[in-house]
């Protein structure tokens, strides 16, 4: 396919996300069924022409003057694939199958506007009612951290070194561009790719089928080694979902001690199955029903939590649930937070530690969680930590991503280069 072609079965993806509320990867997906003489490589291009209008929706609107389908993929064309208006007129004349667009003056002039005339939530491109949150938990910079969350996010891959070490996996990517995390010890980064290309399939690898990595976000491997799982503890990972913490744990133990996976999702657990045995992670026990639970209570060195949530520190690898959240999403998901902490606490012995992470950047399921806990469980205590997060990083002189107040840590893709992640850190008090 020619560029006309692609931009315009991105605008018809567009066209259907916005007319029947349909997830990103449902619309993709049935396009693709419904026009199977598309190749790999145009799939991609229009995967990745329909994340990027979404990344930027409003301030593509405001630039174009206008938020149809047509005019958010055009901006996108423009704006972030860097194609200017003139190459554009002339890639998509004599194409049959290219839509309408702008005449190259209009373009032209749709590119000189000043975005900074545009209201604060528009130059951001995030709903305007979550403005609030996000200068509450950025204070002045929540604008800028806001435009870092537009930007395509990498592909990050943690070293098991149950099986190898961080060297032997860029050695295995070195074609690809891989080079060292900053901050997470065994992490790999690919870089995403600019306009039409894809990103690499890293788990049809044979180093994959052989253990070598888990993709991860630094982010998650570093909220993984702030919960400071040390060899021959006894672990609760309360909310495992697929268990990528969990395999992380089992690398930082050596394989030494115990780690209880639960999630109240059963079905989440079923891919730990496969990824247990491809990591030779010897240490880990699926704990399907909560019953499975039982004669734990109290007894646990360790219990993370990687709570249900909003998700807005994802918002770079799923822009389209940035334009489905709710107030409603967020007042089911603190409740959902305090019910997990309730109990998910009662399993931490006496000097034990609970650690508290979500991938969300809004201070209603971060710091306001925190406070509401320990307000409801005098019994426990926020531990420090500066020192955690210098023992963790690889980076000695990273700055503390301190959350507001202090109140544990919030990283960010501006602050850290990672995807979104909440910590918080509580000690369980021994009288």
């Amino acid at each position: 396919m020619r560029l006309g072609g692609r931009l315009q079965a991105a605008i018809e993806v567009l066209t259907e996300i916005d007319a029947r509320h349909r997830p990103v990867p449902d619309a993709l997906k049935d396009w693709g069924l419904s026009h199977r003489f598309a190749g790999s490589g145009d799939r991609a291009a229009i995967s990745n022409l329909v994340h990027d209008a979404l990344r930027m929706k409003l301030s593509h609107g405001f630039i174009m003057d206008g938020d149809t389908p047509a005019d958010l993929a055009v901006a996108t064309l423009l704006r972030q694939w860097k194609i200017s208006p003139e190459d554009l007129t002339a890639s998509l004349d004599g194409d049959k199958f290219a839509p309408e667009i702008p005449s190259t003056e209009s373009m032209a002039a749709s590119l000189a506007r000043d975005l900074s005339q545009a209201a604060p939530h528009v130059r951001a491109d995030i709903p305007e009612w979550l403005a609030a949150s996000f200068e509450r938990a950025f204070g002045n910079e929540w604008e800028a951290e806001a435009q870092a969350m537009t930007a395509r996010p990498p592909l990050d891959l943690r070293a098991n070194t149950l099986v190898t070490d961080r060297d032997q996996v860029l050695e295995a990517f070195a074609e690809q561009g891989a080079r060292p995390t900053r901050l997470a010890p065994n992490g790999v980064r690919i870089e995403a790719g600019e306009g039409p290309q894809r990103q690499i399939a890293a788990t049809s690898e044979v180093s994959f089928a052989r253990g070598w990595f888990e993709i991860q976000d630094e982010g998650s491997q570093l909220a993984a080694g702030l919960a400071g799982a040390t060899a021959g503890e006894k672990v609760l990972d309360y909310c495992a979902g697929g268990g990528g913490k969990s395999l992380a744990f089992a690398a930082m133990m050596k394989n030494q001690g115990s780690i209880n996976a639960f999630d109240a999702d059963r079905r989440r657990l079923a891919p730990m199955v496969e990824r247990i045995r491809r990591a030779g992670a010897e240490i880990i026990y699926i704990k399907e029903r909560a019953a499975k639970l039982a004669g734990l209570e109290g007894r646990m060195d360790r219990v993370l939590i990687d709570a249900p949530c909003t998700g807005t520190g994802t918002w770079r690898r799923r822009p389209d649930a940035k334009w489905r959240i709710s107030e409603k999403n967020i007042a089911d998901r603190t409740a959902d937070q305090d019910q997990v902490l309730d109990s998910a606490s009662l399993y931490v012995r006496p000097g034990g530690e609970l650690a508290y992470v979500t991938c969300s950047l809004l201070p209603e399921e971060n710091t306001d969680r925190v406070k509401a806990f320990l307000q409801r469980h005098p019994e426990f205590e926020t531990i420090s930590l500066k020192q955690r997060w210098g023992s963790v990083v690889a980076d000695p002189d990273a700055p503390v991503p301190y959350a507001d107040q202090n109140l544990g840590l919030l990283l960010s893709p501006r602050r850290t280069g990672t995807d979104g992640f909440y910590f918080a850190g509580f000690r369980r008090k021994l009288v």
